[in-house]
């Protein structure tokens, strides 16, 4: 097998492999800074939809983590360039926070509970049970099925809550449609961040803390894949799956004299 080409550009999860319940993973400052001082493009993703980038920013420059607006990457930013892409200036019913309702504005998206192209379904600390009654009236009336990721539980405090894939299969068991799912593993999420940073996969990296989220998408997408251990992925699970990372490390730390 040819060698890999020498990584240029760097896409990373946050919650996991940066941040652990709102504190820095030893090296995950020193990671970044690095990245910084390199030149070399870089992303850092999350499946999470409920922030806007500039809301993230905020929240890691609290911890001392110092990434430009410019190099986030959510699921609801992939997710409006998709739409975006598919049907420029159309109509979403939408079930989400800022985050979403924001990446749809932004690409010039009507948002609205009344003939909708789409209803996109992201992640809200509140789902209330009359808005998705109303997606599954208007998906039955022939609104087609967006969702921004299909993780179907979220971290909390007091332990997991319900997320936006558990949402979706009520939705799809009541309407007998099934959504098309834009976040992580959807290689479509890294496809767009790469073009959003101008990278190449065959000279790009991506590091997750999920075998099923981000190393599946990595490898799909034609990135090296590095596992890191700090987040949900146990060593010993790793072969459940039936495909590996390119390696896989104890934490971010390891990864910084890589860059």
């Amino acid at each position: 097998m040819a060698d890999r080409k020498p990584i240029e550009s760097w896409l990373t999860d946050m919650d996991g492999v940066l941040i652990h319940e709102g504190i820095p993973i030893p090296g995950a400052d020193a990671f970044v800074k690095k990245l910084r001082e390199s030149g070399k493009p870089f992303l850092v993703l999350t499946n999470n939809s409920i922030y806007t980038p500039r809301d993230l920013h905020a929240r890691l420059n609290r911890m001392g983590l110092q990434v430009p607006i410019e190099n986030i990457w959510t699921s609801a930013l992939a997710t409006a360039q998709f739409l975006d892409d598919q049907r420029p200036g159309g109509s979403a019913y939408v079930i989400g926070e800022a985050g979403l309702t924001t990446a749809l504005h932004d690409i010039g998206y009507i948002l609205t509970d009344h003939e909708p192209d789409y209803v996109v379904l992201g992640e809200t600390r509140t789902y209330s049970f009359e808005a998705m009654t109303k997606a599954v009236r208007l998906i039955n009336d022939g609104a087609r099925f967006i969702c921004t990721n299909p993780d179907e539980t979220g971290p909390s405090a007091e332990g997991p809550l319900p997320a936006t894939g558990a949402v979706a299969a009520l939705i799809t068991k009541a309407t007998g449609k099934q959504p098309y799912f834009a976040g992580k593993p959807n290689p479509l999420m890294m496809r767009t961040g790469l073009n959003a940073i101008g990278a190449h996969s065959e000279t790009s990296a991506m590091i997750g803390d999920r075998m099923d989220t981000d190393v599946l998408a990595g490898m799909e997408a034609g990135m090296q894949t590095f596992l890191v251990l700090t987040g949900l992925t146990r060593p010993e699970q790793v072969e459940n799956f039936p495909y590996r990372p390119s390696k896989i490390v104890d934490s971010i730390a390891d990864l910084v004299e890589r860059i």
